[in-house]
């Protein structure tokens, strides 16, 4: 069953086309009178990372103030509310409720008064002792405003015994366990950093003299600033009037960088985890036509995360590339729920067929992923109601059998169809000629090396999460405890 939403301006459109969705994006730039106009636009570059809601924190040297609400960064930020946010240090956040449910006090960033002065935060991945620490904070008098994971890192910096602001920081970070790629705004500072396995990214850039960072280098773009590196795993850095330097490295340990950026998230202009994505979707494509080849006449992409995988699967099969189906990029965040049947207005009011190029063809569909298999099937009967003489369905990864903890939020393993049924059972689901999905081998081999987390592929999760907690966790992902 696909899961449906009490929120009557995100609960419908969330069935139209039930990914597995991104995290969050977190973007900062530092020393720039233009520095919430900057976020602004480097938020809207990161606004396929979290379009449920935004948040900006702006520094004057001396104090912080935020503004944050609902709905994309365009709907939330004017030219009026961007005038007040006057600050020459910023950091910006959108999200998706992965972990805390969905409330305006679980917008970011969080800022809070402490003895050592105001210091905003704004978090892209999930905690997974989150269960474990809010349990003990609360046992010794916290009091939490939200349930998110993120205020879980506030209040340990506030209780911190460190003698100033960067050794609470580091303190608190060597408290936690998980995914976390972070900013935080003091008054007259930035520090980011990233977990040591680094699962999710962060990029440093430069705009003229200023410091600029962010979940994707697409985000850069929009302001013209030039990519820099990345923030390495288990690095903490400040940006400050000094320039930028590192401050602190937790104990080396093998990356795994979470390879749904490459398959899914990621922009594909974006260069995240030293690759270009584009060109990492294309060679997954490539090695899907190698290891799954079929007999058609065309290939067609479901937009958008099938294109670029659609691209190296035709460039390497021979067949002709078609964009047979074609998305409505135009569908409002709110609509009125159709009488009509709900299982053929939900694929429809986002994808509809070109039924010219499909009628009487044999055709490979190619996909990013199969996650409850639901969506799949409705596309499948609209593209043989367009009167398809074949159809052959293509994954370019291999099949989910376990949800993310790492700050994905993934349906749980009993809605993950691969988790207990067969490529077999779904292709008959699915009502395919036939089924393919790459194999893990041969993913690994498209991206180039195995510094990757593939748990919701094979169950095995880098940080392990003791298993009395996996229910827990989820409930407090959902605000249900």
């Amino acid at each position: 069953m696909e899961k449906k939403y009490r929120r009557e301006d995100e609960g419908y459109m969330r069935l139209l086309i039930p990914k597995i969705k991104e995290e969050c994006g977190i973007f900062g730039v530092f020393g720039n009178e233009k520095a919430s106009e900057h976020v602004f636009y480097g938020l809207y570059g990161l606004q396929h990372r979290g379009q449920e809601g935004a948040g900006i924190a702006v520094s004057d040297g001396k104090r912080i103030i935020f503004e944050k609400g609902y709905g994309y960064v365009s709907e939330i930020f004017g030219e009026e509310n961007l005038k007040r946010l006057k600050g020459i240090h910023a950091i910006g956040h959108v999200r998706y409720s992965t972990h805390g449910e969905s409330s305006p006090r679980n917008i970011q960033p969080f800022v809070i008064e402490g003895y050592r002065g105001s210091i905003a935060i704004a978090h892209n991945g999930n905690l997974v002792n989150a269960v474990q620490l809010r349990k003990k904070l609360e046992e010794e008098g916290a009091i939490f405003q939200s349930t998110s994971d993120t205020e879980i890192i506030l209040h340990l910096i506030a209780r911190s015994k460190g003698e100033n602001i960067e050794d609470a920081i580091i303190d608190a970070l060597s408290k936690v366990k998980g995914a976390y790629s972070l900013l935080f705004l003091t008054p007259k500072a930035i520090y980011s950093a990233r977990d040591p396995h680094g699962f999710r990214p962060l990029s440093i850039g430069k705009i003229e003299n200023s410091y600029v960072i962010a979940s994707e280098t697409s985000a850069f773009d929009l302001i013209e600033a030039t990519y820099e590196r990345d923030v390495q795993p288990g690095e903490i850095l400040r940006l400050d009037e000094n320039g930028i330097k590192t401050i602190y490295n937790f104990p080396k340990v093998k990356p795994k960088h979470c390879i749904f950026e490459y398959i899914y998230f990621s922009r594909p202009d974006s260069l995240v985890f030293g690759k270009n994505v584009n060109e990492v979707r294309k060679r997954l494509g490539r090695r899907l036509a190698e290891e799954q080849p079929a007999d058609a006449d065309i290939v067609v992409p479901i937009p958008d995360s099938g294109m670029w995988a659609s691209l190296g699967f035709a460039e390497k099969s021979g067949i002709p590339l078609e964009f047979a189906l074609i998305r409505n990029h135009y569908v409002g965040r709110t609509f009125i729920q159709p009488h009509q049947k709900e299982r053929v207005f939900g694929v429809r009011i986002k994808l509809n067929p070109v039924k010219e190029l499909i009628e009487g063809r044999r055709i490979v569909l190619v996909d990013d992923s199969i996650v409850r298999g639901t969506t799949s099937r409705r596309i499948v009967r609209m593209v043989r109601d367009a009167g398809a003489k074949e159809i052959h369905y293509r994954v370019s990864s291999p099949p989910i059998i376990g949800p993310c903890y790492y700050g994905i939020d993934t349906p749980t393993k009993a809605e993950l169809i691969a988790s207990s049924h067969s490529v077999e059972e779904i292709r008959e689901f699915l009502d395919v000629e036939t089924l393919g999905y790459l194999s893990k081998e041969g993913m690994l081999k498209a991206v180039g090396d195995d510094l990757y987390c593939t748990a919701c592929f094979d169950l095995n999760y880098p940080v392990e999460i003791p298993q009395e907690d996996f229910v827990q966790l989820r409930l407090f992902e959902r605000g249900e405890n």
